[in-house]
């Protein structure tokens, strides 16, 4: 287990109170926080909180405080106090020890099991178009989501629910009908999503034409878009399927076959997996029995025209429809519905919703409901909300076919990472095989942590020429940084240096500051594990991974490995460049982005 310094320090802390005040403070009720890069120091503990009960300035407090655990404690070798901030200098016979652990930890970054499961529904496509580039971000950021919390001790169920029916799905059904004169996947030589998306956007072409043609005869916007003859007859075509037709659940079933096998294509494409997969066309009339349960209760309200509603008013949402007049379901009947029959599978005790931000409403009325019913899951639900990703261009619109098609950003980000790769001559000894897996792995991880590294709230620009950079904040300099560490590693291997989980390593007893710099870091990874698995925020741990990459490379920079002083130095530095490369590994694993073992 590798020991982290602040559960120490706040015990010696306490301790320092008792002594130097007589007064007594529970360990855990003590804040540390990192200490300012233009201050010496490694911790920094606010004197300002004890003022009041010590009755003493908060520098004569950090003064007391920093002299007693210099005297007195082992972890701590310096102090200085800035007003009312006590900035402690962590001595490096505990940082030896750390790193010594550290060596010795086959997997940095799991924490202890936890009792509770946890579901994420990410992805939720539609089976009308292939997957975007919006797509991107919930696939990344909810299997992202997952494994960390796994890492952080979480049982995890990673599920899809499918958006399978409705009237965009029989909008393609419509078109194909229409225009296709029986082309398949395999006649056509176009991928099943992308060959029923086409339909979608032949759809709404046709549908334009007809409400041109309607509003030159006269009528309205809104009259032309109810009597367009292709809107009808995708109307008739949903209340055919509902009512089970067996040609129009033969098309349906083909044509989402199509783009089923699609979609696998795709996410084995990006490396992203699920345990479990919901479908809306058997859901969608799930949750018209829980109406009635809400109507007996009292917590839905029948009106006049036998519609159901619920007033939220008191939370700031309104009265929001439940049940339509004629009886039928709306959006959040299915959902809640859903919600139940995703509990009674897995029994979760936290169930997170990786859905865009433009469903903050929705997804708000939707747990206010659940906990007004009683249901004992409702206090762990939680709407990861993520922003809209966006390129220079500007938005995109599906039905306008002005998307960018997930499968093709992909591709394109493959072919960028091999014409960059070349001109650099970094693979001029690779085989066809192991090269074109590392343009892949290159193409796939600059999207990946580049849509990840930001924090999901926040809406962002997708610019593909900066994600794949050598230089800066991106994956790619991160996997070139850790396939230098593997080269450092052979290399010390082929030397016959000890290295790995059974190595004893000599660890100098005056560390250099970029080698003290790197086990700092190094021992904070179990610490970003926890931070971004209670956050939801795979950012935690891009970011972290590249201000390790960064530290590594400055070390690498300062610190000559194989010409340092001793044989025992150069066997430190490789091994502490060893454990470095396996933390970036990990962290990079948690986000789903793979690194390479040369470059």
């Amino acid at each position: 287990m590798i020991p982290q310094i602040d559960p120490l320090l706040k015990v010696a802390i306490a301790n320092a109170l008792d002594v130097c005040f007589q007064h007594t403070v529970a360990a855990s009720d003590i804040t540390l926080a990192s200490t300012r890069k233009d201050f010496e120091g490694h911790r920094t503990l606010v004197t300002f909180a004890y003022t009041k009960a010590l009755g003493k300035g908060p520098e004569q407090i950090g003064q007391a405080l920093g002299a007693y655990l210099l005297a007195n404690e082992p972890l701590v070798s310096g102090f200085n106090v800035v007003k009312g901030f006590l900035n402690l200098v962590v001595s490096d016979t505990f940082w030896a020890t750390a790193f010594e652990a550290e060596v010795s930890t086959p997997t940095l970054s799991q924490l202890d099991p936890k009792t509770d499961k946890v579901m994420v529904e990410y992805s939720s496509p539609n089976t009308n178009k292939p997957m975007h580039l919006g797509h991107l971000r919930t696939n990344f950021l909810g299997y992202a989501v997952s494994n960390i919390l796994k890492a952080a001790g979480h049982e995890v169920v990673m599920a899809n629910l499918v958006n399978d029916r409705g009237i965009h799905i029989c909008k393609s059904m419509i078109a194909y009908q229409m225009l296709a004169n029986g082309a398949t996947p395999e006649s056509s030589g176009i991928k099943g999503d992308h060959l029923v998306g086409d339909y979608y956007v032949a759809f709404n072409d046709l549908l334009k034409a007809e409400l041109k043609a309607l509003e030159d005869q006269g009528m309205t916007e809104d009259e032309a878009k109810k009597q367009a003859p292709i809107q009808l007859k995708a109307q008739e075509m949903l209340q055919a399927w509902e009512a089970g037709d067996p040609e129009v659940i033969e098309l349906w079933t083909r044509m989402n076959g199509w783009v089923y096998a699609g979609f696998e294509s795709t996410y084995k494409s990006i490396g992203v997996s699920f345990d479990k997969y919901y479908y809306e066309s058997q859901t969608y009339l799930l949750g018209k029995d829980i109406v009635e349960e809400g109507l007996a209760n009292g917590v839905f309200y029948a009106k006049e025209d036998g519609s159901v509603w619920i007033d939220l008013s008191a939370e700031g949402l309104d009265h929001k429809l439940v049940r339509r007049k004629d009886g039928t379901s709306v959006y959040i009947t299915q959902d809640m519905g859903t919600s139940d029959l995703k509990y009674a599978d897995f029994g979760a005790t936290k169930s997170i919703y990786v859905v865009g931000n433009e469903q903050d409403y929705h997804f708000a009325v939707l747990f206010q409901i659940m906990k007004k019913l009683g249901r004992p899951y409702a206090k762990g639900l939680y709407h990861l909300s993520y922003g809209m990703v966006e390129l220079p261009a500007g938005k995109m619109k599906s039905r306008e076919g002005t998307v960018v098609d997930a499968d093709d950003l992909v591709a394109l980000m493959i072919e960028t990472a091999r014409e960059r790769t070349m001109e650099l001559g970094k693979v001029l000894d690779f085989d066809t095989e192991e090269a074109n897996a590392l343009f892949e792995m290159l193409g796939v991880g600059a999207i990946k942590y580049y849509l990840l590294k930001v924090e999901p709230q926040k809406t962002m620009i997708f610019n593909p020429a900066e994600s794949i950079d050598m230089q800066g904040n991106t994956a790619t300099f991160i996997q070139y940084t850790h396939a230098r560490i593997r080269s450092i590693v052979r290399k010390g291997t082929e030397m016959g240096l000890q290295l790995g989980i059974e190595a004893n390593v000599p660890v100098p007893a005056d560390l250099n500051k970029t080698e003290r710099e790197l086990i700092i870091l190094l021992s904070e990874l179990p610490i970003k594990v926890q931070e971004a698995a209670d956050n939801y925020s795979p950012a935690v741990i891009a970011n972290y991974t590249y201000e390790l990459a960064r530290a590594y490379n400055q070390f690498f920079a300062e610190c000559p490995v194989f010409k340092a002083e001793t044989p025992e130095l150069i066997q430190f530095r490789v091994a502490l460049s060893e454990v470095t490369g396996r933390a970036i590994k990990e962290a990079f694993g948690l986000l789903g982005i793979q690194v390479p073992e040369r470059m």
